[in-house]
């Protein structure tokens, strides 16, 4: 009797400990959600009620250019965005983990300071670098494309330069995941293969690359999930121009949304993203399972 208490007694400690979150979470994310999903089947505004619809707004999206040219611009991004920024925190964490001491906190507090920065501190930063009269960086772009040019009303320059921001802006937190998983590496590892004579290539595929795998999978996952959700460097830097070079799947919500009042075609829009997320993210992430085990 005393032992069935004693589970009781746990098991309400248990739920009294797990019920924030259930609240938190059923409130802010599983309530709207439903609703989200609920939304999409009607003809409803942003605030109100509507009739219902059926399939009738995702039926619609089939046609929608501008949504059909959100989604390829949001594929794009991420092709820019994802990769390019895991190689180059590795390189970064690589490079950074040589050092020490006062060397290694300072390296690393430059490389993470921009990551504290509101995006329309980012924005405005790089919006003066590289305005076409008087940025700092247009000397740059010159030496390229043989001209100054105004990246962000260039349908060809704006993707490129978002994903350059983008990439500065948020490779930080990528790279003190890295050193965190750099730091979890035994150096008896590396003392070994140096004893067997490993050169310094060979101690990194042969030792480090396969331990830092699942932080790579880590960074490749959330980086996926973060770039597919891109709005904010977007709508500060382009608005989605030139030409809706620029345009992707959240500018779509927005515009729908707060700009039509189609607060259903908005949520049918809202729930391909959302779909389209999950299943890229568990597709990716059992390809890198399956990557490692193999």
């Amino acid at each position: 009797m005393a032992m069935i208490e004693n589970r009781r007694k746990k098991s309400l400690i248990a739920l009294s400990m797990v019920a924030p979150f259930i609240v938190v979470f059923a409130t802010f994310f599983l309530y709207p959600l439903i609703e989200m999903v609920r939304m999409s089947f009607t003809d409803a505004p942003l605030i109100g009620d509507g009739n219902w619809v059926g399939l009738a707004n995702y039926t619609k999206l089939l046609s929608d250019k501008l949504f059909v040219t959100s989604l390829k611009n949001n594929g794009y991004f991420v092709l820019l965005t994802v990769v390019p920024t895991t190689v180059i925190a590795l390189m970064i964490a690589l490079a950074v983990s040589r050092l020490s001491g006062v060397k290694q906190t300072i390296a690393m507090s430059l490389f993470f300071l921009p990551y504290v920065l509101p995006v329309s501190v980012v924005t405005e930063i790089w919006a003066w670098m590289l305005d076409l009269q008087f940025g700092i960086l247009q000397p740059v772009i010159s030496l390229i494309a043989g001209k100054p040019v105004a990246v962000f009303k260039s349908p060809y320059w704006v993707m490129p330069m978002v994903a350059v921001v983008t990439i500065w802006w948020t490779n930080g937190f990528n790279v003190l995941l890295f050193i965190a998983g750099l730091r979890n590496i035994p150096a008896e590892l590396y003392e070994a293969a140096s004893l067997d004579g490993a050169t310094m290539w060979q101690r990194f595929w042969r030792v480090t690359w396969p331990l830092l795998w699942p932080v790579t999978a880590l960074v490749l996952t959330l980086q996926l999930i973060l770039q597919l959700k891109i709005f904010d460097q977007i709508y500060l830097l382009s608005g989605g121009g030139p030409f809706n070079s620029s345009f992707v799947l959240l500018l779509k919500v927005y515009r729908e949304a707060f700009q039509l009042n189609n607060g259903g075609y908005a949520s049918a829009v809202a729930t391909v993203l959302f779909l389209l997320i999950m299943i890229v993210s568990i597709l990716q992430f059992q390809l890198l399972r399956i990557r490692r085990n193999s």
